[in-house]
């Protein structure tokens, strides 16, 4: 499965990853030669420790670039009256007899505890084109789904403000 990204999106992990190879890696190389000078390598934490970073940083390299050569680039600007990417929507939860707000973001800025949810994930999916007053149903996995009810779309862009998610 392809990731939607946005140019934006592409930029953002271009710029962490030349960061990472370019200043991030020779650093971390030369903390592990530093730390192996310290002798005993068997009870040696500095440099297991340094070892443990170099290899962080080796898996976000390589997740940057399988990201980057596989995502969908798709285009953010949605005119349309329905949901599209980085719009703010007010639901109404029938079952709970509440309102939530939510916005849906591309997979890599998604923040939950801020109220910023995929558009690939199962409440994203369900409301995405979709007008005020339309009603999806949410449906989490075979046996479990939920109504909800679209109260208010306001239309958003996609901005540089928003940072990539880190690991």
């Amino acid at each position: 499965m392809y990731d939607e990204l946005t140019q934006v999106d592409i930029k953002k992990m271009q710029e962490e990853l030349d960061y990472r190879i370019l200043t991030l890696r020779p650093k971390l190389i030369a903390d592990v030669q530093f730390a192996r000078s310290y002798g005993d390598l068997s009870e040696n934490f500095e440099y297991k420790e340094a070892k443990r970073q170099r290899g962080r940083n080796e898996s976000r390299i390589r997740y940057l670039q399988r990201m980057i050569k596989t995502a969908r680039v798709v285009d953010p600007t949605n005119t349309g009256p329905g949901v599209g990417l980085f719009d703010t929507v007010t639901l109404y939860l029938p079952e709970d007899e509440e309102e939530m707000t939510v916005q849906l973001v591309t997979t890599l800025r998604t923040k939950a505890d801020q109220g910023r949810i995929s558009r690939e994930s199962p409440l994203g999916r369900a409301i995405f084109g979709k007008k005020v007053g339309d009603q999806a149903q949410v449906k989490v996995n075979d046996t479990v789904s939920y109504p909800v009810v679209i109260r208010a779309i306001q239309k958003g862009q996609d901005d540089e403000s928003m940072e990539i998610a880190k690991f």
